[in-house]
């Protein structure tokens, strides 16, 4: 199958067999795909694969056969988002997270909006830890794991914004102890909820939080990106 002028980011590329590039690509209608770029390590193909860098919106012309895609062309779109030092680093983190997370050819056009919102939002200089914890939430929501942060996973009642709670990933906001390592504040996952960003040590707690439902997500797993991080 043909796919032409496919609206995509670049999350990783490995070498493949002597000349060529495997690419691993966000798509706004297809979902992550495996592309096989050929001949783009050769010296004469610099320009080319300079079009296959992370945060770079590129539009790809591909030949879709089975689980890989051919690479035709790859044009890009826009102007490329320069992330140095700490925001590279994130959207690294960003890019791990979605090969990680995803399986290949699931469509989820709202994950690649929601990709596309946070590299702006980071090429802009917004703060990124608040940054990361609202991909982070949005991804889970667009992959069928939204989080239940306004009411509790026991009573169904709504949460004590001065209360303390611990986030089950399979339950929600449980009953917590107050100076609990890991709990937080009702306050804080409502502020996750209504999308307003809560204070720094709301921002540690939904930090922890979210690295145990992604971790529970992966099947116990830990990302690359978090010891970088640390």
């Amino acid at each position: 199958m043909r796919v032409e002028q496919q609206p995509a980011f670049v999350l990783h590329a490995r070498p493949y067999r002597e000349t060529s590039l495997l690419v691993e690509c966000l798509t706004r209608d297809l979902g992550r795909i495996g592309v096989v770029a050929r001949g783009v390590r050769n010296e004469r193909a610099r320009a080319q694969r300079a079009q296959l860098e992370p945060f770079q919106r590129i539009a790809l012309d591909l030949l879709l056969k089975g689980e890989l895609a051919t690479l035709r062309s790859a044009e890009p779109v826009g102007t490329p988002m320069r992330l140095a030092g700490d925001a590279g680093l994130a959207g690294l983190y960003l890019n791990e997270l979605v090969v990680r997370l995803t399986g290949r050819q699931d469509p989820t056009p709202d994950l690649f909006d929601h990709y596309e919102v946070t590299l702006q939002r980071m090429a802009a200089g917004e703060p990124l830890g608040w940054t990361l914890r609202r991909f982070e939430r949005d991804m889970l929501d667009a992959l069928g794991y939204a989080l239940q942060m306004d009411v509790g996973a026991v009573d169904g009642e709504p949460l004590d914004p001065a209360a303390t709670y611990f986030y089950d990933p399979e339950s929600g906001a449980m009953p917590g102890r107050p100076g609990d390592p890991h709990g937080l504040r009702g306050s804080d996952l409502l502020a996750l909820a209504s999308d307003t960003s809560p204070d720094q040590a709301g921002l540690a707690a939904l930090r922890r939080m979210m690295r145990q439902v992604i971790t529970f997500h992966l099947g116990g797993g830990e990302l690359k990106a978090w010891r970088v991080l640390r």
